[in-house]
């Protein structure tokens, strides 16, 4: 049984992660990121406000100190916590998130709706995964 994740990135580093296929966090997220398994659905949300593509983890976690993505508050942030994805539903566009913010159990206070999406990434319920999987399947050609 997959595992559903929300995974928070920058527009520049989610320019990275579709080009290489690979996802990264930095010590601070390495405690999620570890718990990833080939086979989990991972869903990046690209800062600000949109929902990019779905993607599959292909690998186990690994480590590689390569500088692939751009530091965002240190230049020494490496990233260096890693999974690789492949896509899974690729709508043409980033999708608006904030539609979706009254159907998600995870957002628990809807007026600070972001406060969940200030880490590199979550853990979701299967439920929720399926309000945005549904809304990502809209908006496919």
């Amino acid at each position: 049984m997959p595992k559903y994740w929300i995974c928070v990135t920058s527009e520049e580093n989610w320019e990275v992660i579709k080009a290489r296929g690979v996802w990264g966090v930095s010590e601070r997220g390495k405690h999620y990121i570890m718990s990833v398994k080939p086979g989990d659905l991972l869903i990046f949300y690209v800062i600000p406000k949109r929902i990019g593509r779905i993607f599959k983890a292909v690998s186990e976690p690994y480590v590689n100190q390569e500088q692939i993505f751009i530091p965002v508050k240190s230049r020494n942030e490496i990233f260096e916590y890693r999974v690789k994805v492949e896509p899974l539903l690729l709508p043409d566009k980033p999708i608006d998130f904030v539609p979706l913010v009254e159907k998600l159990s995870f957002i628990k206070n809807k007026k600070r709706w972001s406060a969940p999406l200030r880490r590199a990434m979550l853990r979701i319920s299967e439920e929720d995964y399926k309000v945005i999987e549904e809304e990502v399947r809209r908006h496919l050609k």
